[in-house]
């Protein structure tokens, strides 16, 4: 193929050779899928009808579950349909479109958990200033700015992306299209422009997370400075789930992507990747519902009145 204009498809990574282990996987996604959309629909269905959990906190949390629900979504049904049918198509336009869609939701997850870090901040170490700091306002600006700018951050890489000749076949070793994946097919020396942009994200996202170790380690000495050992467990207690999480996507997302060449392998790839883009968004709602006794409470008052309605 001389360039992207020859492509009319792309050819995904075969997850399975056999009927019987496609099954499999069609199985293992499908509950994993299920999980996610149960999981993260209850925390949004709790969130928005129970007026207690209309905070700062709980609001975030609400808009964390809307970008793992975007991330599972934009990925699981296209491998769920080729496992299948033993297929492994799809179509030039359908391959941005994941691309584009993926890259918006788990950069906005990647902003909302900065954002996330910093309600903690404030709610440890300046409590009597959480109020103004954070008020109604605030809050919606923050949520609003971290959806712009990974749909900014999804659009850029994504054009950039597909306006690269394409010269070395169709074939993607992944089961998604996955930026990094599409530039092994680009001419070599076409990519400066790309590259210049992932300088870029990668400075913003090193900045986003001296933020995070910054805000933690005030975090911790506030803790530690709090006389009973209830109050510091408690404090604690309000920012395991968000550690719990940010540990997950971390690790995930760099090994995935840092890890040194001379270790590469395909299946080992696979399993990375479907840690942080799938596995990861199914975990976050089970993380955040084992600590946090007000989010069971409102999940089970939730169902509770669905019952009874019905």
């Amino acid at each position: 193929m001389s360039n992207s204009s020859c492509i009319s498809h792309f050819l995904l990574l075969a997850l399975a050779d056999t009927w019987q282990l496609q099954l499999l996987h069609f199985c293992l996604f499908l509950g994993i899928s299920l999980a996610a959309l149960l999981g993260n629909g209850l925390i949004i269905s709790a969130i928005a009808c129970g007026h207690h959990l209309h905070t700062p906190m709980f609001f975030f949390l609400l808009n964390l579950a809307l970008s793992d629900l975007g991330c599972i979504c934009t990925t699981v049904p296209k491998a769920m349909h080729n496992s299948l049918w033993d297929t492994r198509n799809i179509s030039y336009s359908g391959c941005a479109a994941q691309l584009f869609f993926f890259m918006f939701f788990i950069s906005a997850e990647f902003y909302l958990l900065t954002i996330m870090c910093y309600d903690r901040y404030v709610s440890i170490c300046k409590p009597l200033h959480y109020g103004t700091l954070l008020g109604t306002r605030t809050c919606a600006h923050m949520a609003a700015a971290a959806w712009a700018s990974g749909f900014l951050h999804a659009l850029l890489h994504t054009a950039n992306t597909f306006s690269l000749p394409l010269c070395h076949g169709n074939a993607l070793g992944q089961f998604f299209c996955e930026m990094p994946q599409i530039l092994k097919l680009s001419c070599s020396k076409s990519y400066f422009r790309e590259f210049g942009l992932i300088v870029f994200s990668a400075c913003l996202s090193c900045g986003c997370f001296v933020f995070i170790v910054f805000s933690y380690m005030q975090i911790f000495r506030a803790v530690l400075r709090i006389p009973s050992e209830q109050g510091r467990h408690k404090a604690f207690s309000t920012c395991l789930p968000h550690l719990a999480v940010l540990s997950l996507f971390f690790s995930t997302a760099a090994i995935a992507h840092l890890k040194p060449s001379s270790i590469f392998s395909p299946s080992l790839d696979l399993a990375l990747s479907i840690l942080y883009s799938v596995a990861a968004p199914a975990l976050n709602p089970l993380i955040y519902s084992l600590r946090n006794k007000e989010l069971k409470a409102a999940v089970r008052r939730w169902m509770t009145g669905c019952f009874q309605k019905h």
